[in-house]
Parts: structure tokens; C-alpha cells; sequence
């Protein structure tokens, strides 16, 4: 190394073991985002929704359940609709912005979260895109639909806890493993001075 480099290497300090990510992380985030919405709160929901309809044709409870609900469960759906929404994008800008990448199985972020949202409940992307769905659920009264939210609610407890959570306590180790004992995994609660922060 020539005098001139040493000299900055001794101003500036060590090289960072983890220098910042590129940029496109972004723009992959976004399109991850976007595609995900869009197949899980519109297409699949679409599915359901049309096989729910074509049952409950010639069923009298068609006309019961449309009855009870018209009017405040189209407020009420919109109201938890847009609510869940709204926080899923503020979870995952967090996390995207936080964890210096996606968060997708195939490309995760690449730094351990345990700030914001995530010192209240570990997995709040998923139960804010639940909410979300769960505001279509109402809005659309639709028996095809609460059926894809059971099952929507059973697959996000198994890829969480047979996927997501072994793959993380490989990644962060103790730190990880630290963060689960404090912090639970889906009804949140406020968070606890001694969460560790992020790794």
C-alpha cells in the first residue's frame, strides 16, 4: 500500500465488512411488492371469489348474508382494507429500507431488523397483509373468500414458522434466537427495553 492510501486508510478508518448495497435493491423491491399485492389481494382473491359465488347460486343463504351486510360491510371492508394496506407498505418500506434489501425468500434483506414495527411483533408484514385481505373478506362478503383467508392465515403460520424463522436463526444466530424469547411471533404487545437491536 503507497503512502497516500495508507494515509487515507488511517483518516478514514477500517473498510466496512458490509459496504452499502447497490441501488437496485430498490427498484427490485418494488417490483417484488407490486407482483406480490397484485396475485395475492387481487388474482387469488378473484378465484375464490367466483367459486364462492357459483356456490352459494342456489343457496337461499346467499340472500340472508347479502341482507345483513349491505352498506356497513362495504364501509367496514374498505375501513380494514385500507388500514391493513397502509401498514403493510409502512412494514415492508421499513424493512426494505432497514434490512438493505427485499423481503423475499429468494433475495432477503440482507441485515437483521429489530426496530419500529418489529419491536412490538416479529412478523408484521404478514398480519397486516392478513388485515388487508381480511377487508376483502368483508367487503365482498363472499363464502369462497373466507375459505382463502383460513387457508391464508393456516399457510402463513406454517411458512413462518417451518421456513422463515429456521432460515433467520441459521442467518443471525443468538442474536436472532434473543429477539424471538422477547418479542412475539403474532399478537403484539409493546416492546421491552432490553430488545436487542438490529445485528
Amino acid at each position: 500500500m503507497d503512502d497516500g492510501r495508507l494515509r487515507r486508510a488511517m483518516v478514514d478508518g477500517p473498510t466496512p465488512l458490509n459496504p452499502p448495497p447497490e441501488r437496485p435493491f430498490a427498484l427490485r423491491s418494488t417490483i417484488y411488492t407490486a407482483g406480490f399485492l397484485l396475485v395475492i389481494l387481487a388474482v387469488v382473491p378473484s378465484v375464490f371469489y367466483l367459486l364462492g359465488e357459483w356456490i352459494l347460486t342456489s343457496i337461499p343463504a346467499r340472500f340472508i348474508i347479502q341482507a345483513y351486510w349491505t352498506g356497513f360491510r362495504t364501509l367496514l371492508g374498505i375501513a380494514v382494507f385500507t388500514i391493513g394496506l397502509a401498514a403493510y407498505l409502512y412494514c415492508s418500506i421499513w424493512l426494505i429500507y432497514h434490512g438493505r434489501g427485499p423481503h423475499v425468500e429468494f433475495d432477503p434483506p440482507k441485515v437483521f431488523v429489530a426496530t419500529g414495527p418489529y419491536r412490538w411483533v416479529r412478523n408484521p408484514v404478514v398480519i397486516t397483509l392478513l388485515v388487508a385481505f381480511l377487508g376483502e373478506v368483508i367487503f365482498f362478503a363472499s363464502l369462497g373468500l373466507i375459505v382463502l383467508f383460513v387457508l391464508g392465515v393456516a399457510f402463513a403460520h406454517y411458512q413462518v414458522t417451518r421456513i422463515e424463522e429456521p432460515r433467520l436463526a441459521t442467518r443471525f444466530g443468538e442474536s436472532y434466537a434473543e429477539y424471538c424469547r422477547q418479542v412475539p411471533r403474532w399478537l403484539p404487545q409493546p416492546p421491552r427495553e432490553t430488545t436487542p437491536p438490529p445485528q
